[in-house]
């Protein structure tokens, strides 16, 4: 727009200022720039960020990573948002949408330190997560897990200096960093499943305007359909971001496989159901796989979460 005297429109992106937030951050403006856009990131501190020494499961707020980020974007300080998919609540802000949902990177769940065939009994094991917590102690009861906050350089940090013996992470934080050289195991999908949205991107504007019609250009239609059914589960099960479920959808052609799991803290008792069906009707088959979930006795595992976090 140099020969016309006016100033190139800059979309401003709004994101936490961890390594990884950051990361992502630059991924989605590195594409947006790709196709012509103007861009410039604004970091915002949430909730989440502000509290990093208390453990997830106990904090127990829906949108501890994006609320402050989301008011952002409702007063006009920011045009877009890049959130890691999985801390996003099903529920969304009146006005605000996802616009865009990426290609996923890999959605597993990794064991960094050690195998988990090679963890003696008694080994500390780190994770914020209840539902990775719930797994693990499902397969290994005998394993003392423990929880671990901070970024992902802090928690290898800490393993480092032997405050744990293993540490379970993300594959996809992992390599979007450089750190899948310190994978020792992914856990496959039906070992540890994924929370909902794992591994995958949501990029946030409000519902109409140019920043929505810009970034809907990065939209992945797969993965979208993918995700929309994990999130219908989770929505269904009334469940917020550290709650002990997972789900995990796949897109072959036209189908959608999709498995999702509810989980008692203690690892007593879980139960995992599968579906299947046509692509395009996602939300459908997510909707319907949540509700057999309760059906089998989801309802009072979280009712009993729900009312120790109280």
């Amino acid at each position: 727009m140099s020969g016309t005297g006016l100033r190139p429109v800059v979309l401003t992106i709004g994101s936490r200022g961890s390594q990884l937030a950051l990361w992502q951050a630059n991924w989605v403006k590195q594409r947006l720039e790709a196709l012509g856009e103007t861009c410039r990131i604004e970091i915002i501190k949430t909730t989440g960020d502000k509290i990093a020494d208390v453990p997830l499961a106990k904090v127990g707020t829906k949108g501890l990573f994006t609320k402050e980020i989301e008011e952002a974007l409702l007063d006009g300080r920011i045009d877009l948002a890049v959130h890691s998919l999985k801390d996003l609540p099903t529920q969304l802000p009146d006005g605000l949408a996802i616009s865009s949902i990426p290609a996923r990177e890999d959605a597993r769940d990794a064991l960094v330190g050690a195998p988990l065939a090679e963890l003696a009994p008694g080994a500390k094991v780190g994770t914020s997560s209840l539902r990775r917590v719930a797994q693990l102690r499902a397969m290994r009861p005998d394993l003392t897990v423990e929880s671990v906050r901070g970024n992902v350089d802090t928690r290898l940090r800490k393993l480092s200096e032997g405050q744990y013996d293993a540490l379970v992470m993300a594959v996809a934080g992992l390599r979007r960093l450089g750190w899948e050289s310190r994978i020792a195991e992914c856990l496959p999908i039906d070992v540890m499943c994924p929370a909902v949205g794992q591994g995958a991107l949501a990029i946030e504007t409000r519902a109409d305007g140019a920043a929505a019609r810009s970034c809907a250009r990065l939209d992945h239609a797969a993965t979208r359909l993918a995700v929309e059914a994990e999130r219908a589960v989770l929505a269904t099960l009334g469940g917020g971001c550290q709650v002990p479920i997972g789900a995990y959808g796949r897109v072959t052609g036209d189908r959608l496989d999709l498995v999702a799991i509810v989980a008692s803290p203690d690892g007593a008792r879980l139960i995992r159901k599968n579906a299947a069906g046509p692509a395009p009707q996602s939300l459908r088959i997510g909707e319907e796989l949540g509700q057999q979930l309760l059906d089998a006795g989801a309802r009072e595992i979280l009712e009993e979460v729900y009312s120790a976090g109280r």
